[in-house]
């Protein structure tokens, strides 16, 4: 674990800083290119750190994660069962209900525009249903 892993008062953007640096490899740079996408798509995006050191990216709720593989580095988007998908970005977790995430191997590039009308339809995914009310239980 690297000091920034061990220290809980450091932001979230620190410790992400410090995980591509201690990648060091193909991946680092990768998840540095997808975060930097992230916020071009949405300069308000809020990053934290969460579940004993992932990167998550933030805005009206959990936009994605950025976990690192020994092999791919994933996006995992929290609803992203719910979201247009017309480029086919989505490569992983297609079975489940709410997730869907993007596996990105070496030597692999996602379609910049495409993955930021991603990010953008899970911010109005998470927008849109903060906005709506609740159904009652019972």
């Amino acid at each position: 674990m690297s000091k920034a892993e061990s220290s809980s008062t450091a932001p979230a953007s620190e410790l992400i800083d410090q995980r591509i640096a201690d990648l060091g490899d193909w991946r680092g740079a990768t998840l540095a290119r997808m975060r930097a996408l992230i916020h071009e798509a949405d300069p308000e995006v809020v990053e934290t750190w969460k579940w004993m050191g992932t990167p998550v990216f933030e805005h009206a709720g959990i936009l994605c994660t950025g976990e690192s593989y020994k092999q791919w580095i994933k996006l995992t988007f929290a609803k992203g069962a719910a979201l247009p998908d017309p480029h086919r970005l989505f490569n992983a977790s297609l079975d489940g209900n709410a997730r869907r995430a993007i596996n990105i191997r070496e030597g692999e590039e996602v379609d910049a525009e495409a993955f930021k009308a991603l990010i953008r339809a899970a911010i109005d995914h998470n927008v849109t249903s903060k906005a709506k009310p609740k159904k009652a239980k019972g």
